[in-house]
C-alpha cells in the first residue's frame, strides 16, 4: 500500500471521526499533516502542491468570510434578529419570518454566521415571552442549511463547486432557487406538525441556566457599516453576475476592502475569520490532488462502474454526496465527488445533496451545532433524536425534491 493511499486512508478517516484516536486534533489539523506528510516524504513536489489548490475559491472564501464578518460587527445580523423576533404575531407567523430571514441571509452570507448571530438573539427574546424556544432554534439550523443551497456563495462547497465546473452564478440559481424556498416552506411545515401543542415554555424561564460566562453582547447596529457592507456585497454580486472577472479575486479584494475600517480594528476581523475552514480546503486540495495522480481513484470509479455503480451518472453522485456529507462532512465529500461530475446538471445535485443532507443529525452541519449547544447551555437539552425526529422528514422530503426538481423539471 503506497503512502499516498495511507495518507488519503487517515486523513478520511479524520474527516469520519471529526479527530483521530487518542489525539486533540480537528478536521484542519488532520487535513494540513496529510499535506505535510506527503511533502516531508517527497510524494509530491512544492510546485505540484501548489497546483493542486484552487486558489480562486481560497480567494472566495476568505473576501465572503470578511464581508460577512463586517455585517456581524455591524450589528445587522443581531438587529434583523431581534426585530424579526419581536414582532407579536402568533408563534407560526414568528416561525415563518424567522426561516425566510435566516434563508435569505444564509443564501448570500455564510450559514455558519448567520447561526452564531442569530441563536442568542432568538433564544433571549423565546424565554422573555414565555415561548419555547426550541422550534424557533431549530428553525435558525435548518433554515440556514436549506438556504445556503440558493447561490453559489451560499456555502464553501457551492463556491467549491462553482469554481471547478465553471457555472455561472445565474445558471446556477436556475437549479437551486426554487428547491431551496421550497425547502424553506417544508422547514416550516414540519416544524408546525411537531411543535403544534408545544409552543409555550413548559417551565418558568427563571429556572433556566443564566447564559454561559463570557458570552459576547450583540453588537450596537452601526448604520454607516451596514450600508458600506451592503454596497460591496452589491458590486460584488453585480461583478459575479454580469461580468467574466475571476471571482475569487473579486472577493478577495472586495474583503481586502473591509479590512480598510475607521471603525473596527483589522485585528478583530481577522480573529473573527474561519482560518480553520481555509486550512482544511488547502490541505485537502493537496491531498486529493495527490490521490487523484495516483491513477487509484480512476480505476475503483471504472470498477464499480462494471459493477453498476456508475459514480459519473448525476443521480448516482447525487446520493453519493447526500450520504457522506452526513459521514465525513460537505467539504471533503464534495472534494472528492467532485472530479466525477460530468454533466451540467451534476454540480447543481451535488451542491443541493451536500446542503439539505445537512439537516438530517446534528452533526451535519456546524450551524447544527451552534444551534443545539447554545440551547443545551441554558438547559433546554436538544438531543440527538430530538433533532432527528425533525431533520430526517425535512432532510428526505427536501433532497426528492430537489431531485425531481432538477431532473425532471429544469
Amino acid at each position: 500500500m503506497s503512502m499516498v493511499l495511507i495518507v488519503f486512508i487517515v486523513v478520511y478517516l479524520g474527516m469520519m471521526l471529526g479527530h483521530l484516536p487518542w489525539l486533540k486534533v480537528d478536521r484542519a489539523s488532520i487535513a494540513l499533516g496529510g499535506a505535510v506528510a506527503l511533502l516531508a516524504a517527497s510524494r509530491l513536489t512544492e510546485t505540484e502542491a501548489l497546483a493542486s489548490i484552487d486558489f480562486s475559491t481560497i480567494g472566495m472564501l476568505f473576501g465572503l468570510m470578511l464581508i460577512s464578518i463586517q455585517f456581524e460587527m455591524a450589528g445587522l445580523y443581531a438587529s434583523l434578529s431581534a426585530a424579526v423576533a419581536r414582532v407579536r404575531t402568533p408563534p407560526p407567523v414568528l416561525l415563518a419570518l424567522l426561516i425566510a430571514l435566516a434563508g435569505v441571509m444564509s443564501a448570500f452570507l455564510t450559514n455558519d454566521v448567520v447561526a452564531v448571530a442569530m441563536t442568542p438573539v432568538v433564544l433571549a427574546i423565546s424565554l422573555s415571552r414565555g415561548m419555547n424556544p426550541v422550534p424557533f432554534l431549530l428553525a435558525i439550523a435548518f433554515a440556514t442549511n436549506a438556504g445556503s443551497v440558493a447561490t453559489i456563495i451560499g456555502s464553501p462547497q457551492n463556491m467549491l463547486i462553482g469554481e471547478q465546473l465553471h457555472l455561472s452564478f445565474a445558471g446556477f440559481m436556475a437549479y437551486t432557487a426554487v428547491p431551496a424556498l421550497l425547502s424553506l416552506a417544508v422547514v416550516w411545515l414540519a416544524l408546525m406538525f411537531f411543535y403544534r401543542d408545544r409552543w409555550r415554555l413548559e417551565r418558568p424561564a427563571a429556572s433556566l441556566g443564566a447564559p454561559p460566562a463570557g458570552t459576547p453582547e450583540a453588537p450596537q447596529f452601526d448604520r454607516w457599516e451596514t450600508v458600506k457592507g451592503v454596497l460591496v456585497l452589491g458590486l460584488v454580486l453585480y461583478a459575479f453576475i454580469f461580468t467574466d472577472w475571476n471571482r475569487g479575486l473579486v472577493a478577495t479584494s472586495a474583503g481586502a476592502f473591509m479590512l480598510f475600517n475607521a471603525r473596527f480594528m483589522s485585528r478583530s476581523m481577522l480573529h473573527r475569520m474561519d482560518w480553520g475552514l481555509l486550512i482544511l480546503f488547502v490541505g485537502l486540495f493537496i491531498v486529493n490532488g495527490a490521490f487523484q495522480d495516483t491513477g487509484m481513484p480512476q480505476q475503483l470509479v471504472a470498477d464499480l462502474k462494471t459493477a453498476g455503480f456508475d459514480l459519473q451518472h448525476s443521480d448516482v453522485l447525487f446520493a453519493a454526496s447526500a450520504i457522506l456529507s452526513d459521514i465525513t462532512s460537505n467539504v471533503p465529500t464534495v472534494m472528492l465527488l467532485l472530479p466525477y461530475a460530468s454533466d451540467p446538471a451534476a454540480g447543481p445535485l451535488m451542491a443541493l445533496a451536500s446542503g439539505l443532507s445537512s439537516n438530517l443529525i446534528v452533526i451535519g452541519s456546524l450551524a447544527n451545532i451552534i444551534v443545539v449547544d447554545a440551547a443545551n447551555a441554558r438547559g433546554l437539552n436538544i438531543s440527538f433524536w430530538e433533532f432527528a425526529k425533525v431533520g430526517v422528514p425535512v432532510a428526505l422530503t427536501t433532497l426528492v425534491i430537489a431531485w425531481v426538481w432538477v431532473r425532471y423539471v429544469m
